[in-house]
C-alpha cells in the first residue's frame, strides 16, 4: 500500500511539472505575440502619418506644376511681345529709324530680368514645399484632422479650427492648443526669411459677450491672442508677426449649416517669403 502511494505521488509531481512547463511555454508565446502586435501597430501608425505627408506633398507639387505652366505661358507671351518689337524695329531700321544694337541690348536685359524673377520664384516654391512637408510630418494624426496645410501661389496657409485654439465663445487660448502651436512656432523660427500673418475668421452669428462689440472685434482679438502666444510663449520674433481679423466676411463654406459655420470659424497662419528680394528685382527692371 505504501508503494502504491509513493508511485501515485510521483505521478502527480511529474504531471504538475509538465503543466507548469506548458504554462511557461504559453506565457512566452503570448509575450512574443504581444511584442509582434505592438511592432505592427507602430508600423501602421507611422504608415498613416507618412501617407498624410505624401498626400500633402502631391497636392503641393500639383499646385506648383499648375503655377509653372502659368508662368511658362506668361514667358511665352513676353517672348512673342519682344519678338514683335524686334520685327517692328527691324522694319523701322530698314528705313533708318532705329539702332538694332541698342534694341538687342534691351532684349537681352529684359531676358536677364525675366530669368532672375523665375529663379527667385523657383527658390521660394522649393522652400515652401520643404516647409510644408516638415510641418505636416511634425503633426500627429489627430492634429492633422483639425489642421489644414496648403500652398497657394507661393504662400503657405495653415488653417486651425477655433475649437482647438480657443475657449468656447472667447479669444483666450486654451491648454489644448499648446502642443500644436509649439510645433508651428518651431517651423516659423526655422524659416527666418518668412513673414507671418495671423488672420482671424468667424461665422455670421452675432457675438454676445461683454467688451466684444461684434465679429470684427472677435476675429481681431483671436488673431492677437495667437500672435502674443507665439511671441511670449514660443519666442517668435514679433517683428515678423502681423495680426489681422476678417470677421465673417471671408467664408469658405455656407453659414446655413452647423458644419459650414464650424469651417468658417477658423484662424489662418499665413507664411510668405519676404518681398525685399522681389522688390529689389522690380527696381532693377530694364526700362
Amino acid at each position: 500500500m505504501k508503494k502504491i502511494f509513493i508511485i501515485c505521488a510521483a505521478g502527480l509531481l511529474l504531471t504538475s511539472c509538465a503543466s507548469k512547463k506548458k504554462y511557461m511555454e504559453l506565457q512566452n508565446n503570448y509575450a512574443a505575440l504581444q511584442t509582434t502586435y505592438d511592432g505592427l501597430k507602430n508600423q501602421y501608425q507611422t504608415a498613416q502619418i507618412d501617407q498624410a505627408s505624401a498626400a500633402a506633398t502631391i497636392k503641393s507639387l500639383e499646385e506648383q506644376l499648375a503655377e509653372a505652366r502659368r508662368t511658362n505661358a506668361e514667358l511665352k507671351e513676353s517672348y512673342r511681345t519682344l519678338q514683335g518689337s524686334l520685327d517692328q524695329s527691324l522694319k523701322q531700321n530698314s528705313e533708318g529709324n532705329i539702332n538694332i544694337s541698342k534694341l538687342v541690348d534691351e532684349i537681352n536685359a529684359s531676358n536677364r530680368f525675366i530669368k532672375q524673377l523665375v529663379e527667385a520664384k523657383d527658390k521660394s516654391d522649393s522652400l515652401n514645399v520643404v516647409l510644408t512637408n516638415n510641418l505636416t510630418r511634425s503633426l500627429s494624426k489627430e492634429e492633422l484632422q483639425e489642421v489644414d496645410v496648403q500652398v497657394l501661389k507661393g504662400v503657405v496657409y495653415i488653417s486651425l479650427a477655433d475649437n482647438m485654439l480657443y475657449e468656447s465663445g472667447s479669444y483666450k487660448i486654451n491648454s489644448r492648443a499648446s502642443e500644436t502651436l509649439s510645433k508651428i512656432a518651431k517651423i516659423i523660427k526655422d524659416y527666418r526669411d518668412y513673414d507671418v500673418l495671423i488672420e482671424g475668421n468667424t461665422d455670421d452669428v452675432p457675438i454676445n459677450q461683454p467688451n466684444i462689440r461684434n465679429n470684427w472685434d472677435l476675429s481681431c482679438l483671436r488673431a492677437s491672442s495667437v500672435v502674443q502666444e507665439l511671441q511670449n510663449t514660443y519666442g517668435v520674433d514679433p517683428k515678423r508677426l502681423t495680426a489681422g481679423g476678417r470677421g465673417e466676411y471671408n467664408p469658405i463654406a455656407t453659414n446655413d449649416t452647423a458644419l459650414g459655420r464650424q469651417r468658417n470659424r477658423r484662424t489662418q497662419i499665413i507664411i510668405t517669403p519676404k518681398l525685399d528680394e522681389f522688390m529689389d528685382l522690380i527696381e532693377q527692371a530694364p526700362e
